[in-house]
């Protein structure tokens, strides 16, 4: 059977009708505002009157199905869209796509009841809330979720909740957050130990520290303090226990979905590179006739060619219902790595320009870095590749099913 790397002619529709509304109406208003020096009231007003044109040209929640006010894109399609999107800062916020509303609108929409999806979904769908996804904690490996340290203790119908979390983010601002505490300590396996709870917010016991300043300046990735939170017995999203199970459904495409943004970044930081490297003259010679600033553009497409064949292999394997941990592992590792090095080519090309403010790189670079650690961290990805591979090779004696499992 021919393997056919053209796109359906509706999702290539989609992606061009996606990548214009971006070009036209996304980036010069992003643009205006930066240049401006914008507070934060008026980028949310930018985006509100932006979102109502992405609705009003039908690029409103792509990932969603047509029941919930969604275009019905699967993984395959959205790898495109949020691609395209990715290429500006606020593109995702105007079609509804950002994290963490995309990612928990995949959860509610998989776990959710239907009185829950109807309280929780249905606002976040219309644009009209936002919301937060809360498991990091300072103290424990976040890496490691079965080390959670907050405890929510049965209390009659309800749970009494006490804990810590932090870089929690869009907690600032949130009308609810689906919060990760440990119910069973003692359970068997350790995977059980976790459910989650749908948190109306603002709430008593529910204490917003800080938002926690970043290399990239503040995000609103927040730390939160809980202290006796009540919540209700009908506010546990999924069944007890099911709370590391419900975290691992939604961070796998919600690792992809970051991925699909970062290629977007990427690209548009080695489009900079090449505009910096055919307009400057030096020594001689463009700079894009040095062999050296070539070798930086090769190394720049092989790898972000490498990332989107990785991100859409993924995509269609979660689309098909096959497994994909490990694809996504890989590709999440390497889109992170690719996006932070083509970023400082296009700084290096630039020379003292890519360095000041002047441009986007700078900004781009630190919001770059914590690519690498967002989402699982470098090497706890490295980990699964390898435990994976040890496990195919031992079960399989090859390694095919571990390396994408192509050819």
């Amino acid at each position: 059977m021919p393997v056919d790397f053209t796109l359906p002619p509706d999702v290539e529709e989609v992606r061009l009708r996606v990548r214009k509304f971006m070009d036209t109406n996304v980036r010069p208003e992003e643009e205006r505002l930066e240049s401006n020096g914008a507070d934060r009231g008026e980028y949310v007003r930018t985006i509100v009157g932006l979102r109502e044109k992405a609705k009003g040209e039908g690029l409103w929640n792509p990932h969603l199905p047509p029941e919930w006010d969604g275009m019905g894109l699967g993984p395959t399609a959205m790898a495109f869209v949020s691609a395209e999107a990715g290429r500006t800062g606020i593109g995702p916020f105007v079609i509804n796509a950002q994290a963490p509303d995309e990612g928990n609108m995949h959860t509610l929409l998989h776990w959710a009841t239907p009185e829950q999806k109807e309280q929780y979904l249905r606002p976040l769908a219309e644009g009209r809330a936002r919301s937060c996804f809360a498991m990091t904690e300072p103290e424990v490996a976040g890496s490691d979720p079965t080390l959670i340290q907050t405890k929510a203790v049965k209390d009659g119908d309800d749970w009494v909740v006490n804990g810590h979390k932090w870089f929690i983010s869009g907690a600032k601002g949130a009308n609810f957050a689906i919060l990760i505490a440990c119910t069973d300590e003692d359970a068997d396996p350790p995977q059980a130990r976790n459910s989650a709870f749908m948190v109306d917010l603002p709430a008593e016991g529910w204490e917003v520290v800080r938002d926690i300043d970043t290399m990239a300046g503040r995000g609103n990735h927040c730390e939160i303090r809980i202290t006796d939170l009540h919540v209700g017995g009908d506010k546990m999203l999924g069944g007890r226990g099911e709370g590391h199970l419900l975290g691992q459904y939604r961070l796998g495409p919600a690792r992809l979905a970051h991925c699909m943004r970062w290629i977007g970044n990427a690209e548009v930081a080695l489009e900079m590179l090449m505009n910096r490297a055919l307009k400057r003259f030096a020594h001689g010679s463009m700079l894009a006739d040095k062999q050296g600033i070539q070798w930086m553009m090769s190394e720049s497409a092989m790898e972000l060619y490498a990332a989107k064949l990785m991100v859409l292999h993924a995509a269609y394997k979660i689309e098909n219902k096959l497994p994909f941990r490990q694809e996504v592992s890989m590709a999440k590792y390497h889109v992170a790595n690719t996006l932070w090095r083509i970023v400082d080519r296009a700084i290096q090309v630039h020379g003292a320009l890519g360095y000041s403010t002047d441009t986007p790189l700078e900004r781009m670079m630190r919001h770059a870095r914590s690519a690498r650690l967002v989402d699982g961290a470098d090497e706890v990805h490295l980990q699964t590749i390898a435990r994976n591979m040890i496990a195919t090779y031992k079960e399989h004696g090859s390694t095919k099913l571990a390396t994408g499992d192509l050819l």
